[in-house]
């Protein structure tokens, strides 16, 4: 079964889960379709494609991952300092090998979360030590909840004593697939719950314990990751700490495209995110896809994307979805598991531009046909790879879409912590993301022709050529979506209601303030008329003997009581969430992490 992804409170913000059927991944008959978001929550295609070479360098670490496709026991192998072999499971998921306290756990290598979990197959190790303090990790689908414990660590070459992680005793709520036994979140670390709850460095997560040793020059990871059914020639992935892949170097001369230019709500809502380009998504017809973006006051033309390792299927705005997709010949769209369908023999061409670079998406990944779907005549057909995102994943508004391994597999990423990586004394700089294009056109589309054609080239026949514009589908929203657009209006404005809402109450409280003072000022002036009034009342004056009179004997006014009066209430707005202009840097909101929601 298919995951694409979780995230981990992401308000979801917010996002997905992990619920791939582990028979179905490696099971030789077709995955279950499962519901909307169970097929929302696939784990996504993970492994990481590696260079055939590893060569010594001097303060860093290459991990080999060795692509397998079947459900054995992954050998270890005895690379520089340690390799860490993952297998890809049908391009859903890539897992790789860690140990605690001597245990081997398989686990998938997530971008888009910051914590460390994992569920023993058999006993845990001896070692580990349990801290008393309970946790529990929601996702959009799926929970993951258990105790925090403390082990030794090892990871990619490194030893990390006493890691905190959450080991979880039941986690059927993500999956059945025996090919992983935990999480390892490769996020910010000011994005871990484990490190919110314990408060210590233990809790720290994995990466930046490793960073913290100052063993690396710089404090950044870069990954390739695998494609199957790929007629091209057979290449492992490679996963590396402080150095770039041999034969890559030239990824550390890309464009560093700013991770933090985007606001956030939250300090722990933070990812590893970036602006795309003007213009940035050309569709098959060769033509910009216009979207605007609903991240409040990002950039004219530019939209927010968040590069997470954990989704199958990349999750873009619907209309580009359906930009990508409605036009195909024999389109269907799924109303049940939210994607298209199209004829797994289309060769649809996508290309998004980051950094003023154009990332070409190979046809393969456009169209999946990893799943082996059948349409309701039970005819073969393919899922059309880039899905309509919900607002149930970015209910704040905060990205547009979710770069996962339909993206991914074509583009060498690094990652730079710089000061995210707390702790460690080097590179201290602002973290970044750099990219370089891996697909040629041209030798994508021979790669297309081979594996779903059978070497006949048949792409321009009139069954591949894409309808008229005119004669666009459109993907329906349904009642539930409608009603989470809605809330993610409302929610996404709350700090101009809130800002609103302080006003009338300021409005109010003056008003009730004016009313207190009239009523002062016309009960003193009705006191003092009172009091002239009975000044003036005399009465008969008794005569006294010799002709003496008594004097006129008044009633003096009633003493008055002061009115009291209420204070004004000040109130402060929360500031907008969006794009800083310029260099900036958003101002910090908080501490406190979701999205958790990735892949």
């Amino acid at each position: 079964m298919y995951t694409i992804r979780a995230k981990r409170r992401w308000w979801w913000s917010f996002l997905p889960s992990f619920i791939a059927a582990r028979d179905n991944i490696l099971s030789p008959s077709p995955p279950h379709l499962r519901s909307d978001l169970e097929m929302r929550s696939l784990p996504s295609s993970l492994t990481l494609f590696l260079a055939a070479t590893l060569f010594e360098a001097a303060q860093a670490v290459t991990v080999p991952f060795e692509v397998h496709t079947t459900n054995k026991p992954l050998p270890h192998h005895n690379a520089r300092r340690s390799a860490a072999p993952i297998s890809n499971n049908g391009n859903a998921a890539y897992i790789s090998n860690i140990t605690l306290g001597g245990v081997t756990v398989p686990v998938i290598l997530d971008t888009g979360s910051s914590d460390l979990w994992v569920t023993f197959q058999g006993s845990p190790p001896a070692a580990s030590k349990d801290t008393g303090k309970s946790l529990a990790l929601n996702y959009a689908v799926g929970s993951a909840s258990g105790n925090i414990h403390t082990v030794e660590l090892q990871f990619a070459g490194f030893t990390v004593p006493d890691q905190a992680f959450l080991q979880v005793a039941n986690s059927s709520s993500f999956s059945t697939d025996s090919a992983y036994d935990g999480l390892v979140g490769l996020g910010p670390n000011e994005g871990s719950s484990i490190q919110s709850k314990l408060g210590s460095p233990q809790g720290d997560m994995v990466l930046n314990r490793m960073f913290q040793q100052n063993n690396l020059s710089s404090n950044f990871i870069t990954f390739l990751l695998s494609r199957t059914n790929d007629p091209a020639a057979k290449l492992t992935g490679q996963f590396t700490i402080g150095e770039a892949v041999a034969g890559f170097e030239n990824i550390t001369s890309q464009t560093k495209l700013n991770v933090e230019t985007v606001h956030r709500l939250l300090n722990d809502q933070q990812h590893w995110q970036a602006l795309t380009d003007v213009n940035s998504v050309t569709g098959p017809d060769g033509n910009v896809i216009n979207i605007g973006s609903i991240v409040p006051k990002a950039p004219d033309g530019q939209l927010v994307a968040v590069f997470d390792s954990g989704f199958t299927f990349s999750q873009v705005p619907r209309k580009m979805s359906d930009a990508i997709y409605g036009r195909v010949q024999g389109a269907v769209y799924d109303t049940k598991n939210e994607w298209w369908t199209v004829p797994c023999g289309q060769e649809i061409n996508v290309t998004f531009h980051f950094g003023g670079v154009a990332f070409p998406v190979h046809p393969l990944d456009a169209v999946d046909d990893n799943f082996k779907i059948k349409d309701a005549s039970g005819n073969p057909v393919c899922i059309g790879a880039f899905q309509p995102i919900t607002s149930a994943f970015s209910l704040f508004g905060n990205f547009d879409m979710i770069m996962g391994m339909t993206f991914l597999r074509n583009a060498y990423t690094l990652l730079d912590y710089g000061r995210w990586a707390t702790g460690s004394s080097v590179d201290q700089g602002d973290p970044f993301l750099q990219l370089l294009p891996l697909t040629s056109r041209d030798a994508a589309h021979t790669d297309f022709v081979n594996a779903r054609l059978k070497g006949v080239d048949t792409t321009g026949s009139a069954q591949y050529q894409l309808l008229p514009a005119s004669q666009q589908q459109s993907s329906p929203v349904s009642a539930e979506e409608k009603k989470k657009l809605y809330e993610e209006k409302v929610l996404s404005h709350w700090p101009a209601i809130l800002v609103g809402c302080l006003i009338a109450v300021g409005l109010l409280v003056v008003l009730i303030i004016w009313k207190c003072c009239c009523r002062k000022r016309k009960g003193k002036g009705t006191n003092d008329a009172a009091l002239l009034s009975q000044k003036n009342q005399t009465y008969l004056p008794l005569q006294a003997q010799g002709g003496a009179s008594m004097t006129n004997v008044g009633y003096a006014g009633s003493p008055g009581y002061p009115q009291q009066e209420y204070a004004g209430a000040g109130g402060s707005g929360y500031p907008q969430q969006g794009y800083v202009g310029g260099s900036g840097y958003p101002q910090q909101q908080h501490q406190g992490y979701p999205q958790q929601g990735h892949y």
